[in-house]
């Protein structure tokens, strides 16, 4: 039977752009990549195509900052594996290491005339509003906006990514963690901003509803699917308590033919109580799931920046 599957970028609009023929070469890029950085890239890619729409920029701008995403972190290809792989926190040492990655991919956009327009992915989207990010330090006022996005983008893939999210239940954390880094720090060279933009941020808040609604609907009709095969299946029962009741030899065959014809694919007069009980566990987890999501947009709702 069918099992729903839910990815959070499965539905960006890249091919609506028709970027096919205009990404082709940047993408083959990521292809220089381990398989985790590449999904994040692509991840952060669609991400940002997202934010873009929901932010109305223009189509022009949209495809821009879309690879720009793509490309944000190509510099790690050369980031030392034992460092770029590490699972527990780097130390300061390879802290410095790791945050080379934006001028490597900066300087490889700019050696490269077809990946130059899209330097400003790999260069700024590590520096934060209020002139605490890297590799400069900048404020901002000297952040380009695409990067601001791509920031956004990246911090939240990041952490979904690293909490290895299967569904939106509990990603409201991840979001709150977004909204503090919206907020003012007296400590920062630019006091009155915080490190993300807040309006990107509100935005982000969005096409996460919109997303978790989207995941209720799948959901939704694989639970539909379910009941269908526990009524089927209900009745196969049907049939077998009324055959073992019967007297007649006559009455059993009709039964059991009937119990054949209800059965599907593998199931069998012998496993088909176990597939039933199998299909229940299903129906109460997929709602259970349902419920939870459901209160996760009613979290995400009341969430301020």
């Amino acid at each position: 039977m069918y099992k729903e599957t839910f990815d959070f970028y499965d539905r960006t609009s890249l091919k609506s752009y028709n970027l096919d023929q205009t990404m082709r070469y940047q993408l083959n890029m990521l292809d220089r990549l381990d398989v985790f950085t590449r999904k994040h890239c692509e991840n952060v890619g669609d991400l940002t195509c997202r934010l873009c729409e929901h932010l109305h920029c223009n189509k022009g701008f949209t495809e821009y900052c879309t690879i720009c995403g793509y490309l944000h972190d190509i510099g790690k290809q050369f980031i030392p594996p034992a460092i770029l792989q590490k699972p527990g926190k780097l130390t300061d040492e390879e802290y410095e290491v790791m945050k080379t990655h934006t001028t490597i991919g900066y300087k490889m956009c700019m050696d490269d005339l077809k990946l130059r327009p899209y330097a400003a992915g790999p260069y700024y989207h590590h520096e934060a509003l209020n002139g605490t990010g890297y590799p400069q330090g900048l404020t901002k006022k000297d952040i380009p906006y695409e990067a601001q996005i791509i920031r956004v983008a990246d911090e939240y893939d990041a952490i979904v990514s690293k909490r290895q999210y299967k569904s939106h239940i509990g990603i409201s954390d991840t979001l709150k963690i977004l909204i503090e880094n919206t907020k003012p720090n007296k400590q920062a060279p630019n006091k009155r901003w915080g490190k993300n933009n807040p309006a990107i941020v509100r935005v982000l808040l969005k096409v996460v509803i919109e997303d978790t609604e989207y995941e209720i609907f799948l959901t939704q009709s694989y639970v539909e699917e379910l009941k269908e095969e526990i009524k089927r299946l209900k009745q196969v029962e049907k049939y077998k308590i009324a055959m073992d009741k019967a007297k007649k030899e006559k009455d059993k065959n009709y039964y059991l033919e009937g119990m054949k014809m209800l059965l599907k694919n593998d199931e069998t007069l012998e496993n088909y109580s176990s597939i039933y009980e199998e299909y229940q566990k299903a129906y109460e987890t997929r709602k259970a799931i349902i419920d939870n999501l459901y209160n996760e947009i009613k979290i995400i709702k009341k969430l301020k920046v």
